[in-house]
């Protein structure tokens, strides 16, 4: 269901990237096999800087190759670390209940700016809707 949201922020010219913890390893055939490396203007993998989320070192590699300023960007996870990792470098974050989230953890208390419910929630969010 995020081919039709991501085609929309493509649609919009708005550059989107992949932040994860995993290593490059593992990260680059997964995303071979979705076509998310012909998308995306950037993928940062888990041993791709020093440091691992939550530190906020991945996050920043990922708009200084995309060209941005942390503060203009926006960090969409589903882990608590996700939300760390966006405030300490300056981005806006939101929490996407799709993602691996545990039932009983509480959302709330992770700090993101907006909790995502939907995939189609995210691009009301952004006003790309």
């Amino acid at each position: 269901e995020m081919e039709a949201v991501l085609d929309a922020i493509a649609s919009r010219g708005v550059p989107w990237g992949i932040v994860t913890n995993k290593h490059e390893r593992f990260t680059a055939p997964i995303a071979r096999g979705l076509g998310l490396d012909r998308r995306a203007v950037v993928i940062v993998c888990g041993d791709t800087t020093p440091h691992a989320k939550p530190h906020p070192a991945p996050l920043l590699e990922a708009a200084r190759r995309i060209g941005v300023e942390a503060s203009s960007c926006v960090y969409v996870g589903d882990d608590r670390r996700d939300m760390e990792a966006a405030r300490a470098a300056g981005m806006r974050a939101a929490v996407a209940r799709w993602g691996y989230i545990d039932p009983a953890d509480d959302v709330a208390a992770w700090n993101g700016d907006a909790v995502l419910d939907r995939r189609d929630d995210l691009l009301n969010w952004l006003a790309l809707a």
